[in-house]
């Protein structure tokens, strides 16, 4: 229940979602062939404050690019794929899946074997909003899956344990002991997740473009940093 605190409402950001999903339609049948536009993964330990980074970012986002940015998690993915109406849309709009996703999802490990369309419809979901562009996926190893995708920039935000102790027991206004057991909780299943489903850490460096140390560098000024190195990114 604690960690429920942590997140902005499902309502609230499923109108964000239905709102990108309208606007990708709207671009389907236009007819509308545009460059690919940027979508961000975020990375990070448990405890670290993803959320309100990325809420801060989306607003930085729009400002800068004058259109909607959705902000997408475990919680919001999960939803949406009840959904189907919603999924169906998306995945229909975006056409066919890429060749790497279904390389990857053979390879999942036997313990997942029993789940794998359930996993399947999650990478697709994932791939799909990503390969739209203007999202901002927080976390399921959304920073992995979508390593092919050039229009994609990954970041990952580290903490030390005494900051992410004081900031969830802030946040989720809790005793620090409480703090540091949902912490510790939590951070293993987010590694088991990664370790069984994609067989990857998300820990190895080499996957972000940018790693942040949250200790040092509050959330406003993180999604400040993760803004201009988007759209101050030079030419290559």
């Amino acid at each position: 229940m604690a960690e429920k605190m942590l997140v902005p409402s499902i309502e609230q950001r499923l109108a964000g979602m239905l709102e990108v999903t309208r606007r990708m339609k709207d671009d389907a049948e236009g007819g509308k062939r545009l460059k690919p536009k940027p979508a961000v993964t975020i990375s990070r330990e448990f405890g670290c404050e993803a959320y309100p980074m990325a809420e801060r970012l989306k607003e930085l986002l729009e400002r800068k690019s004058g259109e909607p940015w959705v902000i997408m998690d475990k919680a919001l993915l999960e939803e949406t794929a009840k959904l189907h109406n919603i999924s169906e849309e998306v995945f229909r709009t975006l056409g066919h899946r890429p060749r790497f996703l279904d390389e990857m999802v053979s390879t999942l490990t036997p313990r997942w074997k029993s789940e794998k369309d359930h996993y399947r419809l999650l990478c697709d979901q994932i791939v799909s909003l990503a390969s739209a562009g203007n999202v901002i996926l927080i976390g399921r190893g959304s920073s992995i899956i979508t390593q092919q995708l050039e229009n994609c920039y990954h970041f990952r935000i580290y903490a030390s344990h005494q900051f992410k102790v004081r900031s969830i027991a802030r946040r989720v206004n809790i005793p620090p002991q409480e703090a540091d057991h949902l912490i510790e909780r939590k951070q293993k299943e987010r590694d088991r997740f990664i370790r069984d489903f994609l067989d990857c850490d998300a820990r190895d460096l080499s996957f972000y473009h940018l790693a942040i140390n949250n200790d040092r560098s509050p959330a406003p000024k993180i999604a400040q940093i993760i803004t201009d190195y988007i759209y101050l990114k030079p030419q290559e």
